[in-house]
């Protein structure tokens, strides 16, 4: 059985793995959006949502991450610190 510890830095590891796949999928609606703007088209509402909800997801998982390192840092070091750490 894992430790309170390792099983906060194994869900870490998951979360940070979660956040980069959800920017790549965020990318590929990105790109969508970037080149309708190039070319002076509306852009699909869809490419719009998908942006929309993946920056949501991002937020969301990068919240809890600062949720869990913070269970793992000593209690005298400041919240400042954590924002370093997630990214």
């Amino acid at each position: 059985m894992l430790s309170k510890k390792a099983k906060i830095k194994r869900m870490i590891k998951k979360g940070k793995k979660a956040i980069e796949l959800l920017e790549k999928k965020r990318n590929r609606s990105l790109a969508a959006l970037l080149e309708a703007m190039l070319n002076e088209v509306e852009p699909y509402e869809a490419d719009v949502e998908f942006f929309k909800t993946y920056t949501a997801m991002i937020a969301v998982e990068r919240e809890n991450l600062t949720k869990l390192i913070a269970e793992l840092l000593p209690k005298t070091q400041n919240d400042s610190d954590l924002s370093v750490k997630v990214k």
